[in-house]
């Protein structure tokens, strides 16, 4: 079991996986239903996919900047 005192990893990468989708499959998928009238539209979603891939790369960053706990307890004595 985890220490109180050790933080938890939770689900940071839950939203890069998120945005991942969108930028991936969403988009196009919007794109394609859509049939687009121009450059507009394109434009639109390449800049939205760019984006939520942006946003998916620092999140990733900040996400994997959290530590793991580690399985030893940090209190020398036992209880």
């Amino acid at each position: 079991m985890l220490q109180e005192s050790e933080k938890s990893t939770g689900t940071g990468y839950t939203t890069t996986v998120a945005f991942l989708l969108v930028a991936f499959v969403f988009s196009p998928a919007v794109l394609i239903v859509s049939r687009p009238l121009g450059y507009v539209s394109v434009s639109l979603a390449i800049a939205c996919s760019v984006l939520c891939i942006l946003l998916a790369w620092v999140n990733w960053k900040r996400a994997s900047r959290i530590s793991i706990p580690s399985i030893a307890s940090s209190d020398s004595g036992t209880k």
